[in-house]
């Protein structure tokens, strides 16, 4: 009797199980819909400019909702629209912030006439050319690629607006190698 009665309550709860489970799986996708549209986007990095921190073709997810709340910091890896053609996006590191002036002699980048230390660049990333002073206008950033050799950068076309930048590097998900949280 006691196994034919598990049976049947176990039959009548069937149907409900389904909805359950049908009303969590559309309540996990609306979320992950929520947090990829709104707060972290996957994007693919393309070339070779912010070796040895990303490399070509990894995979990474930016924040797109960070400077929202808190300001862009020195050393970010940001993604923001290319201020030359705005249909494409480049990511790199922001080395200058509004008010400072950056130059680059010898490979070493100067703010306000001080070396900045970037332990993070390797001596045969750097270019070791001279770049000539820059003032970084309010709301605009100076950016440039941890690849110094081989990065189209703020030493090529200028600062880069605040309203261009939309997102903050912030994990590397492949290969799975290299998964981790950017530095």
């Amino acid at each position: 009797m006691a196994m034919s009665g598990t049976k049947q309550s176990a039959d009548r709860s069937e149907p409900f199980f389904g909805r359950f489970w049908l009303r969590d799986l559309i309540l996990s996708l609306l979320l992950a819909f929520v947090v990829i549209v709104f707060l972290y986007q996957p994007v693919q990095v393309e070339g070779t400019s912010m070796m040895p921190e990303l490399y070509n073709h990894e995979r990474i997810f930016i924040n797109k909702l960070v400077y929202r709340f808190e300001p862009i910091h020195r050393f970010d890896i940001v993604v923001f629209r290319y201020p030359l053609d705005p249909s494409r996006s480049y990511i790199k590191r922001v080395v200058g912030l509004p008010g400072e002036w950056v130059s680059i002699q010898d490979g070493v980048v100067f703010i306000n006439g001080k070396p900045l230390k970037e332990p993070f660049i390797p001596e045969e990333y750097l270019d070791h050319e001279n770049s000539p002073l820059v003032y970084v206008s309010a709301n605009h950033y100076f950016v440039l690629g941890d690849h110094r050799d081989d990065s189209n950068d703020s030493r090529v076309w200028g600062t880069v607006p605040r309203r261009d930048i939309y997102g903050k590097a912030v994990f590397v998900y492949w290969p799975l190698r290299e998964m981790g949280v950017l530095n």
